[in-house]
């Protein structure tokens, strides 16, 4: 291989940048912190390999950052594209930090990165989900994921 080549990196670590996205995400709707000073903690941190207990192993730094640039970036297109998929009782503001976190990331991935398929971006955030909460908040964010999913890549679903 040479030093031009890129590396294939692992599903594994794919995922452990998701999960660090969520994380990030997280901590700057709670703290307030901007996306620069949440960026650099995330890149300076070692994390564990406990992924049920919100650990992420080896992360894919630069999809990491792509997810938390673009959900903040593009946040003023997500956050309505989520609200028209809740009830209207239950808007993205009103739910739980962790939750919005997740389906911000989620909405980013299937509204802005094609190249990766729809299923595999909801599969992997109810993983998250998985993560941090029992069985009602996983299948909460299913749903959501699924429905804006088959209105925003509808071929990826026909059968």
């Amino acid at each position: 291989m040479s030093a031009a080549a890129p590396q294939k990196l692992s599903p594994a670590r794919r995922t452990a940048a998701r999960l660090g996205a969520v994380q990030a995400l997280y901590q700057m709707d709670i703290s307030g912190s901007d996306v620069g000073e949440t960026l650099a903690q995330f890149s300076a941190r070692v994390t564990g390999e406990d992924f049920e207990n919100g650990q992420c192993g080896e992360a894919d730094y630069r999809h990491l950052r792509q997810v938390v640039d673009g959900v903040v970036r593009e946040q003023k297109v997500i956050d309505p594209a989520v609200d028209k998929i809740l009830e209207e009782r239950w808007h993205l503001h009103r739910l739980d930090s962790t939750v919005r976190a997740i389906l911000r990331a989620g909405a980013y991935e299937l509204m802005f990165m094609d190249d990766v398929p729809a299923r595999v971006t909801i599969s992997e955030y109810v993983d998250v989900a998985d993560a941090f909460f029992g069985p009602e908040e996983p299948r909460f964010i299913n749903g959501v994921m699924n429905s804006l999913a088959r209105q925003i890549r509808p071929r990826e679903f026909i059968a």
